[in-house]
């Protein structure tokens, strides 16, 4: 057996195509979304994530501003620029690219944008939002995995759900995402004790861990589906997931991979939030 590839890199340009179509009718309405970034220092890490929303923003016709400010800026400086665009009409969504200086506070810098611009879906109102399952923005990158998994038809009802991870940017709200779909959810971290007892287990395996091929075909359910959040550059300069790919494609049902999983779609739902986020709907 191997597995079904679940390739996010086609199904955000599938995506985005239906996105043009929306911006072309927004501009109709004399509305023209716009993101606003902002880039403190100069990690080359996040000046590419920054390059790469610029370039995908250009492709469906958003605007997208980039305020780039030295690692020296203060968190007041930072807050007052934050507070300035929040007054800004004509700025739809506002993007603060992380991490940020160890100086900087960035859960005040999350908080500190307005709920109605926070087209990242951190502000814990959204969050809020989201646990209760009401209307609003989702984190991008989990939005992104239910996307996927709804791309091809995987029922998420009563299935197992296995996160290996738990930050708040992906972990725990994945999880959240699932249990809104009626999954059972199950949280697995770095003190888990035992982890195959979980992971074997699963219909579902979601791994966001940051570590090269920590997980191999031993670790997975014949037939499970198997979703790689993790982005690691090996020593040859090319990147690789949290899971071994070539192990777990022959006992998964449905992988994405690295490259061209995960990673796009994350980029695709913040256009999404974008758009919606210019339409006024939460």
């Amino acid at each position: 057996m191997s597995a079904n590839i679940i390739n996010g890199k086609e199904l955000a340009q599938e995506l985005r195509l239906n996105m043009k179509e929306e911006v072309y009718q927004l501009n109709d309405q004399e509305i023209s979304p716009n993101l606003t970034v902002i880039l403190v220092g100069d990690n080359p890490a996040s000046k590419s994530y920054v390059k790469g929303k610029q370039k995908a923003s250009a492709e469906v016709g958003i605007k997208s501003n980039v305020i780039e400010l030295p690692d020296t800026t203060t968190e007041e400086k930072l807050l007052n620029v934050i507070r300035e665009l929040n007054k800004n009409d004509e700025v739809h969504g506002i993007l603060v690219q992380l991490p940020l200086p160890a100086h900087i506070n960035e859960q005040l810098v999350i908080e500190t944008i307005t709920p109605s611009k926070d087209v990242d879906g951190f502000h814990p109102i959204n969050i809020g939002r989201m646990m209760t399952g009401q209307d609003t923005f989702l984190p991008c990158t989990p939005f992104g995995i239910l996307t996927m998994l709804k791309s091809k038809n995987i029922p998420l009802e009563g299935k197992h759900a296995v996160i290996i991870g738990r930050s708040n940017i992906v972990g725990k709200p994945i999880g959240q995402l699932l249990l809104n779909e009626n999954a059972t959810v199950t949280y697995c971290h770095s003190r888990t004790i035992d982890l195959k007892t979980y992971t074997k287990d699963a219909d579902i395996l979601v791994v966001a861990v940051g570590r090269a091929h920590v997980i191999d075909d031993t670790y997975i359910k014949d037939g499970a589906i198997v979703i790689d959040v993790g982005i690691n550059r090996l020593e040859d300069g090319s990147l690789t997931g949290d899971v071994d790919f070539n192990k777990a494609v022959e006992k998964a049902a449905y992988i994405t991979p690295v490259p061209r999983g995960v990673g796009p779609m994350t980029i695709a739902m913040l256009l999404h939030n974008t758009i919606k986020a210019a339409k006024g709907l939460t």
